[in-house]
C-alpha cells in the first residue's frame, strides 16, 4: 500500500497543509529550493507537494511553423517548455518523483475553476490518472484544512474542470488567432508591432472607446444658477433657487433682479430620519473598487495583495463573487481571535456583547466560496500595502454585523420676494456601523441650525452663475471594473488581468482611463471590419455556455466547435480586409511609438531626444535625432520596459522615463538629470582619490550610437 499524494497550488499552501494535517512531526525534504512534506494521519503516510500555479499551458501543437491563422490544432504542454518559464521545471520534476510510490491522489488546489484545472492537468499528465479526491476549503486555517481533508469528495469536481478546460481553450482560440491577425496585418503592410485582443479584452476596450466618443461628441449646454448666502440661526449657509438650473438667461436674470437687495423669511422646515444600512460583505470586485478609491491600488495589485493575505491564512479565499457570510464560519470565534490584536480589541468587545450576530448580506452568491472575511489568525509581519487591505477587510467584517446608522435630513425653504430658495442639511444621529468602519465610512455632514417657520432671514449676498453641462467622466479602474461586472464581462478572477493587459499593450493610459490613438485604431478597425470581435453579446454568450457546462447542461466539445465556426467566419472576413486594416494600424503604431519614445527638445541643438533601441547591439539609450551633427546622448537601464511619461522633470523640462521591471516597483526618473548626477558623483569620487575623471557609461553610449550609424 503506497502513500496518499496531496497536490496544492502554491508552496505556502503545502506547508500549511502539512502543519494542519499532521498527527506527529512534519518531515520536510528540500531539493534545491523546492520542498515536499511527509506526514502521518490516521496511521496513513501522506506526501504533500505543491505546484506553482499552472504547470501546463495550452499551446499550438507545432510551434515551429510560420505564424498563420486560424489555428485550432492545440494541446496542453509543460509550462517550462515555453521560453522564460524554466522556473516551473523543478516543481514539475518534484511531483513526478513522488508519483511512483503513491496509491491515491487528492486535489487540494484552490477550489475554483483555475485550481481545478491545475490539479487535473497534473494528475493526468504527470500522475497518469484522472481519478482523485477533492478537498474544498475557503481558508488556509488549521480547522478548515482538517475539515476539508476529512470530508474530501470521493471524485474530482469534473463539471468545474470541464468549464475550466473550455475557458482555457476558448480564450486561447480567440486570443491567439485575433492577436496574430492584428499583428500580421501590420507586418504585411511593412511595419512591425505586437498587438493583441481577445474574447473579453476587445469588448472591454470598446466600452472605454465608446466613452471617449461620448466625451468628444459632447456639446456643452449653457445654464444659469442663482445662489444666495444668508444668515440662518446665526450661521452663514448657502441656498439655491428651487428651480436648480435655468436654461434661459433672461428668466434667471429677472429672478436675480427681483431678489437682489431683499431679505427673506423661513417658508417651511422639514426634518426626516432615515436609516443607512451597513455595507455588504466584500466580494472581490467590491474590494478591488474600494481599494482603488481609498488607496489608489490597481485591481491587479489588490488581488495580488489579497492572494498573499489568503496564503498567510489571514483572510478567506479572495476570488469570490459572494456577498454572503454563512454562520458556519464561526463569527464569535473570529471576533474573539481578532480581539487579540490591540487595535481591534475594543470593537470586538462591543460586537461580542451583542445577543445576536447577524450580517447584512447582499444578493450575490458564489457556490464555491463565501464573501471575503478575516480568519482571526494573528498577522506576523505585513508590509504597508498588506496592512491597508487587511485593515479594510477587518473593518468591513465588523461593519456588516452592526445596526443601521440613523441620520437626519433637514430641508429649509426660504422665501425671498416670493421666490423660493432651498438649503439642505444632514447629520448623523446614531453612527452605529459607521463607528466600526472608520476611517473608511465617509459621509457628508452638513448641520443646519434649528429654525422655525416665519423666522426672519438676513440675506448677505446673492449671485447668478453662468455654467455649462459637462461631459460624462472617463472610466476609472474602479468604475470600469463595476461596468464589466454589471455586464458579465470576464470573471471575478480575470478582470484585473484584462485591465492590466490594456495598459501594458499601450491601448489605455492614466488613472482616469484615456484610450490612446493605438487603442482607438485597434477598436476602429475591428468595429469596421469584424464587429463580432468586440461584441459584448458574443462574449456573454460563450460565458453563459461555460456556466451551462459547469451546471451539466452543455458539453465542452459542442461549445468548442461553435467557437471554431464563429472564428472561421470572423477571420475569413478579416483576411479580406487585411491590407486596409494593416495600413491604418501601421499609422497608429508609428504615431504611438513616437509619443512613447520622445522625451522633448535636445538641450544642445534644439532637436528631439528619443529613446533609441539599437538593433545592432540590442541596447537602448537616449539620443538626439540630430546625430551625427549632435551627439548628445544619455544611457538607460538595459533591463525592463521603458517609456516616456507625461510628467516633466522640474529641473530640465524633459519628459521623465518610466522603467517597469518584473517583480519590482515602477521607477520614474529623468534620463538627463539622473545621468549627470551620477557622472558628477563619480567625478568627485575620482578627484578625491587622485584618479583622472572618466565616464565609462557615456563612452559606452557613444559606441552604441556609432554602431547604429554604421549599420544604417
Amino acid at each position: 500500500m503506497g502513500y496518499t499524494l496531496i497536490i496544492t497550488e502554491k508552496p505556502s499552501a503545502a506547508q500549511k497543509m502539512a502543519n494542519a494535517l499532521t498527527e506527529g512531526k512534519v518531515d520536510k525534504t528540500t531539493k534545491g529550493k523546492i520542498s515536499y512534506y511527509k506526514i502521518k494521519r490516521g496511521g496513513k503516510d501522506i506526501m504533500i507537494v505543491s505546484a506553482v500555479g499552472h504547470l501546463f499551458v495550452m499551446d499550438e501543437k507545432d510551434t515551429k511553423v510560420k505564424w498563420s491563422y486560424p489555428v485550432f490544432d492545440v494541446d496542453w504542454k509543460p509550462t517550462y517548455l515555453r521560453k522564460g518559464n524554466l522556473w516551473a521545471k523543478p516543481y514539475f520534476d518534484n511531483i513526478k518523483s513522488l508519483v511512483k510510490g503513491a496509491s491515491d491522489f487528492i486535489s487540494a488546489c484552490d477550489y475554483d475553476i483555475e485550481g481545478s484545472v491545475i490539479a487535473f492537468n497534473i494528475l493526468r499528465f504527470i500522475c497518469g490518472t484522472e481519478k482523485g479526491k477533492r478537498m474544498k476549503f475557503s481558508t488556509l486555517t488549521e480547522e478548515d484544512l482538517i475539515e476539508a481533508y476529512e470530508k474530501a469528495s470521493p471524485k474530482l469536481d469534473f463539471p468545474q474542470i470541464e468549464a475550466g478546460l473550455t475557458r482555457h481553450q476558448l480564450d486561447w482560440y480567440f486570443g491567439i488567432n485575433l492577436s496574430r491577425a492584428l499583428t500580421l496585418s501590420i507586418e504585411h503592410a511593412g511595419g512591425f508591432w505586437t498587438l493583441s485582443t481577445g474574447r473579453v479584452q476587445g469588448p472591454t476596450l470598446k466600452l472605454l472607446e465608446d466613452r471617449e466618443k461620448e466625451i468628444r461628441k459632447f456639446v456643452p449646454k449653457p445654464f444659469w444658477e442663482i445662489e444666495l448666502k444668508c444668515l440662518l440661526g446665526g450661521k452663514i449657509v448657502a441656498a439655491q433657487h428651487e428651480n436648480d438650473k435655468f436654461w434661459k438667461k433672461d428668466e434667471a436674470s429677472k429672478i436675480f433682479e427681483k431678489c437682489k437687495g431683499k431679505d427673506g423669511i423661513v417658508n417651511d422646515v422639514t426634518k426626516k430620519e432615515v436609516k443607512q444600512n451597513p455595507p455588504f460583505p466584500f466580494d472581490l470586485t467590491t474590494l478591488q473598487r474600494d481599494s482603488y478609491n481609498l488607496f489608489g491600488y490597481s485591481p491587479k495589485m489588490t488581488l495580488d495583495v489579497a492572494q498573499t493575505l489568503y496564503e498567510h491564512a489571514l483572510i478567506s479565499y479572495p476570488r469570490t463573487s459572494s456577498q454572503k457570510l454563512p454562520a458556519k464560519i464561526g463569527f464569535k470565534k473570529i471576533l474573539t481571535d481578532l480581539s487579540k490584536q490591540e487595535e481591534y480589541a475594543g470593537l470586538c468587545e462591543k460586537l461580542l456583547s451583542k445577543p445576536i450576530l447577524k450580517p447584512n448580506e447582499g444578493n450575490k452568491i458564489d457556490s464555491a466560496h463565501p464573501s471575503i472575511f478575516p480568519t482571526g489568525v494573528l498577522p506576523k509581519k505585513l508590509n504597508s500595502y498588506q496592512k491597508k487591505v487587511y485593515d479594510l477587510i477587518v473593518k468591513r467584517f465588523f461593519a456588516v454585523f452592526n445596526d443601521a446608522a440613523v441620520r437626519e435630513q433637514m430641508r429649509v425653504k426660504i422665501d425671498v420676494n416670493k421666490e423660493i430658495f432651498v438649503t439642505h442639511g444632514i447629520r448623523t444621529l446614531k453612527a452605529n456601523w459607521m463607528d466600526f468602519y472608520k476611517p473608511y465610512a465617509k459621509f457628508k455632514e452638513q448641520v443646519l441650525p434649528d429654525v422655525e417657520k416665519d423666522d426672519h432671514v438676513k440675506i448677505k449676498n446673492i449671485d447668478m452663475f453662468d455654467k455649462e453641462t459637462e461631459p460624462p467622466n472617463r472610466y476609472s479602474q474602479a468604475s470600469i471594473l463595476k461596468k464589466m461586472d454589471d455586464l458579465g464581462l470576464g470573471t471575478k478572477a480575470t478582470r484585473a488581468g484584462i485591465l492590466h493587459t490594456l495598459y501594458e499593450r499601450g491601448y489605455v493610459r492614466d488613472s482616469s482611463i484615456n484610450v490612446t490613438k493605438l487603442g482607438e485604431a485597434v477598436t476602429s478597425e475591428l468595429e469596421k471590419y469584424c464587429p463580432e470581435i468586440i461584441s459584448i453579446e458574443l462574449t456573454k454568450r460563450f460565458d453563459e455556455d461555460m456556466d451551462n457546462i459547469q451546471a451539466g447542461k452543455e458539453k465542452r466539445e459542442k461549445i468548442i466547435k461553435d467557437a471554431e465556426k464563429e472564428l472561421i467566419k470572423i477571420l475569413t472576413n478579416f483576411k479580406k480586409h487585411e491590407k486596409e486594416i494593416g495600413e491604418e494600424l501601421k499609422k497608429a503604431v508609428k504615431d504611438y511609438e513616437h509619443k512613447l519614445h520622445t522625451l522633448g527638445k535636445c538641450n544642445k541643438c534644439g532637436g528631439e531626444l528619443h529613446i533609441i533601441h539599437s538593433p545592432a547591439t540590442h541596447k537602448r539609450f537616449v539620443g538626439c535625432t540630430g546625430y551625427p551633427k549632435c551627439s548628445n546622448s544619455f544611457p538607460l537601464p538595459q533591463m525592463g520596459y521603458v517609456e516616456a511619461t507625461k510628467q516633466k522633470c522640474k529641473d530640465c523640462g524633459l519628459f521623465t522615463v518610466l522603467l517597469k521591471s518584473k517583480g519590482r516597483r515602477p521607477w520614474n526618473f529623468c534620463a538627463k538629470c539622473g545621468f549627470e548626477k551620477w557622472k558628477k558623483e563619480q567625478d568627485e569620487k575620482k578627484k578625491a582619490s587622485g584618479a583622472k575623471p572618466a565616464t565609462p557609461a557615456k563612452t559606452e553610449v557613444k559606441k552604441v550610437v556609432k554602431k547604429r550609424v554604421k549599420k544604417k
